[in-house]
Protein backbone atom coordinates (compact mmCIF):
# COMPACT_ATOMS: atom_id res chain seq x y z
CA UNK A 1 0.00 0.00 0.00
CA UNK A 2 2.92 2.60 1.01
CA UNK A 3 4.53 1.87 -2.56
CA UNK A 4 1.25 3.14 -4.09
CA UNK A 5 0.88 5.74 -2.34
CA UNK A 6 4.50 6.58 -3.18
CA UNK A 7 3.90 5.82 -6.77
CA UNK A 8 1.01 7.87 -6.74
CA UNK A 9 3.02 11.06 -4.95
CA UNK A 10 5.32 10.58 -7.74
CA UNK A 11 2.84 11.04 -10.74
CA UNK A 12 1.05 14.57 -8.52
CA UNK A 13 5.03 15.89 -8.34
CA UNK A 14 5.72 14.89 -12.12
CA UNK A 15 2.33 16.40 -13.15
CA UNK A 16 3.07 19.49 -11.13
CA UNK A 17 6.83 19.52 -12.38
CA UNK A 18 5.79 18.91 -16.04
CA UNK A 19 2.63 22.09 -15.24
CA UNK A 20 5.23 24.59 -14.08
CA UNK A 21 7.71 23.55 -16.50
CA UNK A 22 4.86 24.78 -19.08
CA UNK A 23 4.28 28.08 -17.26
CA UNK A 24 7.97 28.85 -16.60
CA UNK A 25 8.78 28.24 -21.05
CA UNK A 26 5.71 30.62 -21.86
CA UNK A 27 7.14 33.03 -19.85
CA UNK A 28 10.59 33.07 -20.53
CA UNK A 29 10.02 33.14 -24.34
CA UNK A 30 7.46 36.32 -24.03
CA UNK A 31 10.30 38.06 -22.54
CA UNK A 32 13.20 36.42 -24.22
CA UNK A 33 12.33 34.89 -27.69
CA UNK A 34 15.73 32.76 -27.72
CA UNK A 35 14.55 31.08 -25.02
CA UNK A 36 12.42 28.66 -27.60
CA UNK A 37 16.09 27.13 -28.46
CA UNK A 38 16.86 25.79 -24.91
CA UNK A 39 15.36 22.54 -24.69
CA UNK A 40 12.68 21.42 -21.30
CA UNK A 41 15.88 19.84 -19.76
CA UNK A 42 17.48 22.95 -18.99
CA UNK A 43 14.73 24.65 -18.41
CA UNK A 44 13.44 22.03 -15.42
CA UNK A 45 17.42 22.34 -14.05
CA UNK A 46 16.57 26.09 -13.35
CA UNK A 47 12.83 25.27 -12.18
CA UNK A 48 14.22 22.52 -9.77
CA UNK A 49 17.48 25.25 -8.47
CA UNK A 50 14.25 27.51 -7.15
CA UNK A 51 12.36 24.67 -6.11
CA UNK A 52 9.59 24.72 -8.69
CA UNK A 53 9.08 28.28 -8.08
CA UNK A 54 8.28 29.40 -11.93
CA UNK A 55 8.74 32.90 -10.94
CA UNK A 56 12.61 32.70 -9.36
CA UNK A 57 13.39 30.41 -12.32
CA UNK A 58 12.44 32.56 -14.81
CA UNK A 59 14.17 35.20 -13.34
CA UNK A 60 17.15 33.29 -12.84
CA UNK A 61 17.07 31.72 -16.21
CA UNK A 62 16.41 35.18 -18.21
CA UNK A 63 19.72 36.68 -16.17
CA UNK A 64 21.79 33.75 -17.72
CA UNK A 65 21.11 34.20 -21.30
CA UNK A 66 21.75 37.97 -21.09
CA UNK A 67 25.23 36.49 -18.91
CA UNK A 68 25.62 34.10 -21.69
CA UNK A 69 25.67 36.49 -24.40
CA UNK A 70 28.08 39.01 -22.91
CA UNK A 71 30.39 36.79 -21.23
CA UNK A 72 30.36 34.16 -23.97
CA UNK A 73 29.95 36.47 -27.64
CA UNK A 74 31.18 33.64 -29.23
CA UNK A 75 28.92 31.01 -27.82
CA UNK A 76 31.92 29.17 -26.57
CA UNK A 77 35.80 29.66 -24.54
CA UNK A 78 38.46 28.65 -26.99
CA UNK A 79 41.77 27.06 -25.65
CA UNK A 80 43.70 30.84 -26.33
CA UNK A 81 41.73 32.65 -23.96
CA UNK A 82 42.78 30.79 -21.16
CA UNK A 83 46.42 29.85 -22.26
CA UNK A 84 47.92 30.46 -18.65
CA UNK A 85 44.95 28.90 -16.59
CA UNK A 86 45.90 26.20 -18.85
CA UNK A 87 49.57 26.15 -18.32
CA UNK A 88 49.43 25.17 -14.57
CA UNK A 89 47.43 21.78 -15.25
CA UNK A 90 45.15 22.39 -12.01
CA UNK A 91 41.80 20.73 -14.18
CA UNK A 92 41.94 16.96 -15.34
CA UNK A 93 39.40 14.66 -16.73
CA UNK A 94 38.95 10.96 -15.72
CA UNK A 95 36.41 8.64 -16.54
CA UNK A 96 33.01 7.70 -15.09
CA UNK A 97 31.38 7.15 -11.77
CA UNK A 98 28.66 4.55 -11.56
CA UNK A 99 26.04 6.98 -12.69
CA UNK A 100 27.50 7.71 -15.64
CA UNK A 101 28.99 11.34 -14.24
CA UNK A 102 32.07 12.50 -15.86
CA UNK A 103 34.59 13.08 -13.27
CA UNK A 104 36.63 16.05 -12.94
CA UNK A 105 39.61 16.81 -10.73
CA UNK A 106 40.80 20.05 -9.78
CA UNK A 107 44.07 20.57 -8.23
CA UNK A 108 43.89 23.38 -6.32
CA UNK A 109 47.52 23.42 -5.17
CA UNK A 110 48.19 24.89 -8.78
CA UNK A 111 46.55 27.64 -8.70
CA UNK A 112 47.51 31.15 -8.27
CA UNK A 113 45.75 34.74 -8.67
CA UNK A 114 46.57 35.24 -12.30
CA UNK A 115 47.80 38.91 -12.14
CA UNK A 116 50.10 38.95 -15.69
CA UNK A 117 47.55 37.70 -17.80
CA UNK A 118 43.25 37.82 -17.88
CA UNK A 119 43.22 37.94 -14.41
CA UNK A 120 39.66 36.77 -12.13
CA UNK A 121 38.21 37.10 -15.82
CA UNK A 122 40.36 34.41 -17.62
CA UNK A 123 39.99 32.06 -14.40
CA UNK A 124 36.40 32.09 -14.70
CA UNK A 125 36.56 31.46 -18.65
CA UNK A 126 38.74 28.58 -17.81
CA UNK A 127 35.34 27.83 -15.44
CA UNK A 128 33.19 27.91 -17.84
CA UNK A 129 35.38 25.94 -20.30
CA UNK A 130 35.43 23.31 -18.32
CA UNK A 131 32.08 22.67 -17.16
CA UNK A 132 30.97 23.24 -21.09
CA UNK A 133 33.54 20.03 -21.46
CA UNK A 134 31.74 17.96 -18.84
CA UNK A 135 28.17 18.82 -20.16
CA UNK A 136 29.45 17.26 -22.90
CA UNK A 137 30.86 14.29 -22.34
CA UNK A 138 27.75 13.41 -20.42
CA UNK A 139 26.19 10.51 -21.81
CA UNK A 140 21.89 10.48 -22.98
CA UNK A 141 20.03 10.83 -19.20
CA UNK A 142 22.57 12.11 -17.43
CA UNK A 143 22.44 15.62 -16.31
CA UNK A 144 25.37 15.89 -13.54
CA UNK A 145 29.09 15.25 -13.03
CA UNK A 146 31.06 14.55 -9.90
CA UNK A 147 33.72 16.57 -8.87
CA UNK A 148 37.27 15.86 -7.14
CA UNK A 149 39.02 19.31 -5.47
CA UNK A 150 42.11 17.72 -4.51
CA UNK A 151 43.37 20.34 -1.70
CA UNK A 152 47.30 18.39 -1.73
CA UNK A 153 50.28 21.23 -0.98
CA UNK A 154 47.37 24.40 -0.74
CA UNK A 155 49.00 27.23 1.00
CA UNK A 156 47.80 30.59 1.07
CA UNK A 157 49.90 31.61 -1.95
CA UNK A 158 47.43 29.20 -3.42
CA UNK A 159 44.15 31.11 -1.74
CA UNK A 160 41.70 33.13 -4.32
CA UNK A 161 38.82 33.97 -2.46
CA UNK A 162 37.63 36.22 -5.36
CA UNK A 163 38.38 33.20 -7.75
CA UNK A 164 36.52 31.22 -5.61
CA UNK A 165 33.20 33.20 -5.22
CA UNK A 166 33.49 33.60 -9.09
CA UNK A 167 33.40 30.02 -9.73
CA UNK A 168 31.06 29.38 -7.30
CA UNK A 169 28.48 32.01 -8.57
CA UNK A 170 28.73 30.71 -12.22
CA UNK A 171 28.66 27.21 -10.95
CA UNK A 172 25.24 27.95 -9.20
CA UNK A 173 23.69 30.83 -11.42
CA UNK A 174 24.69 29.52 -14.89
CA UNK A 175 25.13 26.06 -14.26
CA UNK A 176 21.94 25.02 -11.60
CA UNK A 177 21.68 20.98 -11.04
CA UNK A 178 24.81 19.96 -12.85
CA UNK A 179 26.75 19.19 -9.61
CA UNK A 180 26.29 15.52 -8.75
CA UNK A 181 29.06 15.44 -6.21
CA UNK A 182 32.50 16.89 -4.91
CA UNK A 183 34.81 15.27 -2.80
CA UNK A 184 37.23 17.49 -1.12
CA UNK A 185 40.56 15.71 -0.57
CA UNK A 186 43.92 16.37 1.03
CA UNK A 187 42.05 19.62 3.09
CA UNK A 188 45.03 21.47 4.70
CA UNK A 189 44.41 22.69 7.97
CA UNK A 190 44.68 26.21 6.88
CA UNK A 191 42.36 26.14 4.31
CA UNK A 192 39.48 25.61 6.69
CA UNK A 193 40.06 29.38 7.34
CA UNK A 194 39.21 30.06 3.28
CA UNK A 195 36.17 27.97 3.96
CA UNK A 196 34.52 29.62 6.22
CA UNK A 197 34.46 32.59 4.39
CA UNK A 198 33.13 30.60 1.16
CA UNK A 199 30.20 28.58 3.34
CA UNK A 200 27.77 30.97 3.65
CA UNK A 201 27.91 31.47 -0.22
CA UNK A 202 26.87 28.21 -0.91
CA UNK A 203 23.38 27.48 -0.95
CA UNK A 204 21.60 24.47 0.60
CA UNK A 205 21.20 22.39 -2.38
CA UNK A 206 24.98 21.97 -2.96
CA UNK A 207 26.32 21.92 0.32
CA UNK A 208 24.51 18.46 0.73
CA UNK A 209 26.38 17.98 -2.34
CA UNK A 210 29.80 18.32 -0.53
CA UNK A 211 32.10 15.77 1.56
CA UNK A 212 35.71 16.28 2.85
CA UNK A 213 37.30 12.89 3.36
CA UNK A 214 39.53 11.77 5.00
CA UNK A 215 43.06 10.93 3.55
CA UNK A 216 42.96 7.26 6.01
CA UNK A 217 39.24 7.47 3.93
CA UNK A 218 39.87 8.19 0.51
CA UNK A 219 40.02 5.36 -1.41
CA UNK A 220 37.37 3.49 0.44
CA UNK A 221 34.77 6.55 0.41
CA UNK A 222 35.60 7.38 -3.30
CA UNK A 223 34.58 3.30 -4.30
CA UNK A 224 31.13 3.60 -2.87
CA UNK A 225 30.96 6.36 -6.24
CA UNK A 226 33.42 5.53 -8.50
CA UNK A 227 34.22 1.71 -9.53
CA UNK A 228 37.57 0.74 -9.13
CA UNK A 229 38.18 0.83 -13.18
CA UNK A 230 37.28 4.42 -13.50
CA UNK A 231 38.49 5.85 -9.98
CA UNK A 232 41.66 8.12 -10.49
CA UNK A 233 45.13 6.32 -9.96
CA UNK A 234 46.94 8.85 -7.87
CA UNK A 235 43.34 7.99 -5.25
CA UNK A 236 44.55 4.26 -5.62
CA UNK A 237 42.44 3.14 -8.95
CA UNK A 238 43.11 2.19 -12.08
CA UNK A 239 42.40 5.27 -14.43
CA UNK A 240 44.55 7.72 -15.93
CA UNK A 241 43.59 11.05 -15.33
CA UNK A 242 44.59 13.86 -18.46
CA UNK A 243 44.43 17.83 -18.59
CA UNK A 244 41.64 19.06 -19.64
CA UNK A 245 42.93 20.30 -22.57
CA UNK A 246 44.14 17.02 -24.14
CA UNK A 247 41.05 15.18 -22.88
Amino acid sequence: MAETNHASNNGKDNTAEHHKLALMRAFVESRDPSSKEVDDLALRRFLRARDLNVEKASGMFLKYLKWRTTFLPKGCVTEAEIQHDLSQNKIHLGGQDKKGRPIVVAFAGRHYQNSKSGGLDEFKRLVVYTLDKLCARMPVGQEKFLAIGDLQGWGYSNSDIRGYLGSLSILQDCYPERLGKLYIVHAPKVFMAVWKIIYPFIDDNTKTKIEFVEKKQLKSTMLQDIDESQLPDIYGGKFSIVPIQDA
